[in-house]
C-alpha cells in the first residue's frame, strides 16, 4: 500500500484531479489492482513520467539560462581549440594544482583538452562568469565552483 500511495504521489502531477477526489487508502483488493493496472499501463506507455513528475518545473531555470548566456558569449575563449571544459585557478591555490592534476589525467584518459584560466590574467572574464571562488569549471551546459572530484567530472564529461 505505502508503495502505490509513493507512486501515486509521484504521479500527482500527472493525474491530480483523479486523484484529489480518491482516498487511496479505502480501495479494496479489487480496486487496488485496478488502479495498479492502471498505474502499470501508463508507466509502459510513457515510462519518462516519472523522471519528469519528479524533475517539475525548475525554481532556478532564469539562473541557469543566464549562466548558459554567459557561457555561451565566452564560448570561444573558454572552449578554444575545441577544449571539453576550462577551469579557473588561482595563484597559491593547492585545490587549484590538485584539480589541475586530476584534470590532466584525466582528460588524457578520456582524449579531450581542457583550457586553464588562470584568475589573475583573466579576472574581467571570471567576474563576468561570476566565478567566485577556485577552482571552478566551465562546461558547455554548466558552471561549478570548487574542486569537483574526477569521478563526478568524468560524468559531466559524458564518459560515464
Amino acid at each position: 500500500m505505502r508503495k502505490t500511495i509513493a507512486l501515486a504521489c509521484v504521479l500527482w502531477g500527472a493525474g491530480a484531479p483523479l486523484l484529489a477526489e480518491t482516498d487511496l487508502t479505502l480501495l479494496d483488493p479489487a480496486e487496488r489492482a485496478a488502479f495498479g493496472a492502471e498505474i502499470r499501463a501508463l508507466l509502459l506507455q510513457d515510462p519518462e513520467i516519472v523522471a519528469r513528475a519528479l524533475a517539475g518545473p525548475s525554481i532556478y531555470a532564469d539562473a541557469i539560462e543566464n549562466d548558459l548566456s554567459r557561457i555561451r558569449a565566452h564560448a570561444d575563449t573558454l572552449f578554444a581549440d575545441g577544449a571539453a571544459l576550462a577551469i579557473v585557478t588561482g595563484p597559491d591555490c593547492p585545490s587549484c594544482a590538485q584539480a589541475l592534476d586530476e584534470l590532466r589525467v584525466l582528460t588524457t584518459e578520456l582524449n579531450v583538452t581542457f583550457t586553464e584560466l588562470n584568475l589573475t590574467d583573466n579576472r574581467a572574464l571570471a567576474d563576468d562568469l561570476q566565478l567566485d571562488s577556485v577552482p571552478s569549471y566551465v562546461l558547455p551546459d554548466k558552471m561549478v565552483r570548487g574542486h569537483v572530484p574526477p569521478v563526478v567530472l568524468r560524468r559531466y564529461l559524458g564518459a560515464d
